[in-house]
């Protein structure tokens, strides 16, 4: 019994030490006086561990010293760890005889899980003054073996049992073997649109997770801006056109699977249209989320969570790709479902007056692909253009070009017969040639060109053709000219060498 009392009075003294530490000292009789304002020097940052056990709490705050803390922003939250509270500590110091009061501000963070964490850059904000940090890696091991030398029963049964242990520990946080793993019902998959496709043909291709809306509250993202740019990487396709769809969205939609209501979230999608004949092949690829066991027992005011993490596997998919048929097919084409579209200011003109006319595609397919098409040549008609208008879509949309035409003849234009596209439309599998259905009526007779005007009745070519020499000149003459510029230049060259021979003999 004795020895049990002056082992908690021994307890008790620690812990008064502790308090006292943390507290200011009595103030002297004297008025202190009023802290001279906080520069920047007097701020500093308090790191935390470099390695803890996962049972134990992780430390960042700042110190002020000899000033007045006015304001400070919030810590930051780090990846793998849970804020559970701060803490203020005033520490009294005398210098000359004059009184200073440090403040030390402290963050407490728990850990999620063991393993190494890093730290990401960070910056706090303390009375207008940034502090930065992080860059570095906390260790996370494992928990502490229990000394069994702890709790000792005493030889006497009836005796009170002796304890020496850490407070934290006694009525800390639940231990892990506290906390169950439910099974959760989510999974990671690569989905294709279909199975197979034409070259040229759009597929829609993404990489979604799924769960069920009671998982919710069992998972969550983990380190997600890290670990997308190496899923997008893998996604990539060297033998296709792709065409990027929507970001990544954190808020998912409901799909059934299975005949089972999930949600779904999307991780990256795409549309891929093939160039050549080679499969599409998308490798198996992984995902890291937070995974929390639930509290056996919970208790009110708790988290009832521990974080832990898991890792979801989606498997590779493929998507073969067929050739186009060689049978009516004339260099490249666009493949869709595709239908005309077209435009005309009016229907009846005359002759000489120029009109628009617009022609184009709209439906599902690869609009970089359609070409403006050819214009078969006819007399009396002009064509300038064409103007490329373009609207896209997810997976299509419209491509028109706009011409401008001049009829020099009277009559029907046969537009279905000087303009075509051809197409091929991978629902039946045959190419389609799409032709304009207007045919503007051009009227009027045709008007008798205007003579040339002589050169003489020109008000500036007039009078400089009548004042101009008429002698015939030597085609020659250019010839000649270049023959004698060669020869001055070789007597040049001479008198030069000569001058220079004289020059080197006198010296």
């Amino acid at each position: 019994m004795g020895r049990f009392f002056r082992q908690m009075l021994w307890l008790g003294w620690l812990l008064g030490a502790g308090s006292a530490a943390a507290q200011p000292a009595a103030a002297p009789s004297a008025a202190p006086p009023r802290p001279a304002s906080t520069a920047p020097a007097d701020v500093e940052l308090v790191p935390g561990p470099a390695a803890l056990p996962v049972t134990g709490v992780f430390t960042l705050g700042f110190r002020l010293r000899g000033g007045t803390l006015d304001k400070y922003s919030e810590f930051p939250e780090l990846e793998g760890f849970k804020k559970i509270g701060k803490t203020r500590t005033n520490t009294v110091r005398t210098v000359q005889g004059r009184r200073f009061v440090d403040v030390t501000i402290t963050q407490r963070y728990v850990p999620y899980g063991e393993g190494d964490v890093v730290i990401k850059p960070f910056q706090l904000t303390v009375n207008g003054v940034v502090l930065r940090g992080g860059g570095n890696t906390v260790h996370v091991g494992p928990a502490p073996v229990p000394n069994p030398g702890t709790l000792t029963k005493p030889a006497n049964p009836n005796a009170p049992l002796q304890a020496v242990a850490d407070l934290d520990k006694m009525f800390g946080k639940p231990k892990p073997a506290l906390y169950q793993d439910v099974p959760d019902h989510a999974f990671l998959a690569v989905v294709a649109e279909r199975p197979r496709v034409f070259v040229g043909e759009g597929v829609r291709v993404g990489l979604y997770f799924y769960l069920k809306p009671e998982d919710q509250a069992l998972l969550a993202f983990h380190d997600f801006n890290d670990q997308l740019p190496p899923l997008l990487h893998e996604l990539h396709q060297p033998t296709a056109w792709q065409e990027p769809g929507p970001d990544a969205s954190v808020t998912p939609d409901t799909v059934r699977h299975l005949d089972q209501r999930y949600l779904r979230f999307r991780l990256a999608e795409n549309i891929y249209y093939p160039l050549t004949a080679q499969p599409l092949r998308f490798p198996p690829l992984a995902l890291t989320m937070v995974k929390f066991k639930v509290l056996k027992k919970p208790e009110p005011g708790q988290d009832n969570r521990l974080a832990g993490y898991k890792t979801y596997y989606a498997p590779g998919v493929q998507v073969q790709v067929q050739g186009l048929p060689q049978a009516a097919r004339q260099g490249a084409v666009a493949v869709g479902t595709f239908e005309v579209r077209e435009a005309i200011s009016r229907t009846r003109f005359r002759v000489g007056e120029s009109f628009t006319y617009s022609f184009g595609v709209e439906g599902r397919g690869n609009l970089a692909a359609v070409l403006a098409p050819t214009w078969l040549s006819r007399p009396g008609l002009e064509v300038f253009g064409p103007e490329v208008k373009e609207e896209p879509t997810p997976g299509g949309g419209r491509k028109m070009f706009r011409y401008r035409l001049v009829a020099r003849r009277p009559g029907v234009l046969p537009l279905d017969s000087l303009l075509s596209l051809v197409v091929f439309n991978p629902a039946t599998a045959r190419y389609d040639t799409l032709r304009p259905e207007v045919r503007p009526d051009v009227r009027g007779v045709v008007a008798a060109p205007a003579p040339l005007p002589k050169p003489e009745e020109d008000p500036f070519y007039g009078p400089a053709l009548a004042g101009a020499d008429d002698t015939l000149q030597s085609l020659d003459v250019y010839r000649d000219v270049r023959r004698y510029a060669d020869w001055l230049l070789v007597g040049l060259a001479g008198v030069a060498a000569i001058g220079w021979w004289r020059a080197g003999r006198r010296a």
